[in-house]
């Protein structure tokens, strides 16, 4: 205590903070605010009757997976070739079955996660095949960084997941690099992860690796993976993605089920129109885990996203998808299942004033839409083409800043202050009462990274802006990292089996 009494206020803060969540912060959140619900009922039930009509009339494509086809067929759908319709309300049927909560586990338990309901869980962000930092610029991925981009995740109590894909590790091959990658989660992270999904043997490489860790019976029981799925949109599920989900629902694993619409592009300029396809779309995916295996965990996922008129290109962090994220989260919660919805999405190619506006905008619609699950909740940068190692830092700040948010405001007799007011009286400070000085270690949450020193005092330091001190920071939590230990005889069982799956391939670069 004489040592902590010694520090400056924020890194007081900032050790019990630490002490306080075993070094990690929050397993989740638990939300004290509500969701928003900006749409009225009448309009709600207009966009789920169009997509009820997109369903039965234009149908959706479930192209080379012929399991599924014949699922359909035994559910009541009408199949004709790869095109299957749904009878109005068939879907809304099978989905009563899928769980409206339920739990991720981690290997060390306190760090589980509950997905649906109340709970908030932070991811980084997945799947961009480049990453950059203010030293060495943009570049392709390597596993070096996506190991980095672990640590950086584990090492900071704002997030509650390792994600999956952080980048695209190009330097290993494409058929051999989600064993290496699901093996960097294991061992530099003990939080939940995400598996692969980009083929139905490598989804099952990720949860026959999870049987290693967890054991064949508690998987077969409980959700310790997460598989991320996208529709080909517009209206097209292609079986390299629906292999994948059936492989993850088989397992009694969750698959996130997310439509990308690129509004003007991959479906309509119009944001109710968009909507009702990502409804359509959504509803179709997620009854498939339910077909596969009923009461499978599953989550529905939406990724709105708007494009430039003037040239085409895709355009993150905008009003429209924002707003639309909030119409989507009151949607899944009338069919009752866990949301994943929005997340920190920019088009700049700089952690720069254009990166924290967008991604804020969208980070915030994800808080009041109600989302359970945030992928991208850090690194996004360049339209989800780059990682960025400063922007992360920065985004992680956000996500800390939003756990305070996410409280709400508390009302008992100590928060009201009282007596406060009486120790103190009309017109004098409130500096050294007895209430601030009980209080003063945590009333307020504390950036690690924004300079709130006078202007003087700053230019003194450095004159140092945001990103580079964020720079600063990644570096400094790389080189203190200390990986959470792993027990020996797993480490050598996974490390087993991963050499054994790859003496069995050739190397395959593309």
């Amino acid at each position: 205590m004489t040592e902590q009494r010694g520090r400056s206020g924020r890194q007081a803060r900032q050790a019990e903070r630490a002490v306080k969540g075993g070094g990690m912060g929050r397993p989740y959140i638990q939300r004290n605010i509500p969701p928003y619900e900006i749409m009225s009922e009448e309009n709600l039930l207009r966009i789920e009757a169009a997509a009820d009509r997109i369903l039965a009339e234009t149908g959706i494509e479930f192209r080379d997976d012929p399991v599924a086809l014949d699922l359909w067929r035994a559910a009541g759908a009408r199949v004709d070739g790869p095109l299957v319709r749904f009878p109005p309300g068939l879907l809304r049927e099978i989905l009563a079955s899928a769980p409206a909560e339920f739990i991720q586990h981690a290997r060390n338990p306190a760090h589980s996660v509950r997905i649906g309901g109340r709970n908030v869980v932070f991811s980084p962000a997945y799947g961009s095949p480049f990453v950059m930092d203010l030293d060495r610029g943009r570049r392709f991925g390597t596993i070096e960084d996506f190991r980095n981009f672990i640590r950086l995740a584990q090492a900071s109590p704002h997030f509650h997941h390792s994600g999956g894909t952080i980048c695209e590790p190009t330097d290993v091959p494409v058929n051999k690099r989600h064993l290496d990658m699901v093996m960097a989660h294991i061992e530099l992270s003990d939080r939940p992860f995400m598996g692969s999904v980009t083929a139905e043997e490598r989804s099952e490489d990720s949860i026959e690796m999870c049987r290693i860790l967890f054991g064949t019976d508690f998987v077969d029981r409980n959700c310790v993976i997460l598989g991320n799925v996208n529709v080909n949109s517009p209206l097209v599920w292609d079986g390299t993605m629906t292999r994948s989900l059936r492989a993850y629902a088989r397992a009694n694993q969750a698959a996130v089920v997310v439509p990308f619409i690129l509004g003007g592009a991959m479906g309509p300029v119009t944001n109710a129109g968009a909507i009702a396809q990502s409804l359509a779309e959504t509803m179709a995916g997620c009854a498939l885990t339910q077909l596969e295996r009923k009461g499978a965990p599953v989550i529905f996922g939406n990724f709105l996203s708007s494009m430039s008129m003037r040239s085409g290109s895709p355009t993150f962090g905008t009003p429209e998808p924002a707003i639309g994220s909030m119409v989507i989260g009151q949607l899944a919660r009338r069919l009752n299942l866990p949301l994943r919805c929005s997340g920190n999405f920019t088009t700049s190619k700089l952690p720069d004033a254009q990166a924290m506006t967008e991604g804020t905008m969208s980070m915030l619609a994800a808080i009041h839409c109600g989302a359970n699950f945030i992928l991208h909740s850090a690194g996004f940068l360049d339209g989800l083409l780059s990682m960025s190692y400063e922007k992360f830092m920065l985004d992680a700040d956000l996500c800390g800043a939003l756990h305070a948010y996410l409280d709400g405001v508390r009302v008992d007799d100590d928060q009201l202050a009282v007596d406060a007011f009486a120790e103190v009286g009309p017109g004098n400070h409130f500096f050294g009462c007895s209430h601030t000085m009980a209080h003063y270690q945590t009333a307020y949450w504390d950036s690690d990274l924004a300079d709130t020193e006078p202007f003087e005092k700053w230019e003194a330091a450095g004159a140092t802006d945001a990103a580079t001190r964020a720079n600063r920071a990644w570096k400094k939590r790389l080189a203190e990292f200390e990986a959470p230990e792993l027990d020996i005889g797993l480490r050598d069982g996974l490390t087993d089996f991963i050499n054994r799956r790859k003496a069995g391939m050739v190397d395959a670069w593309y």
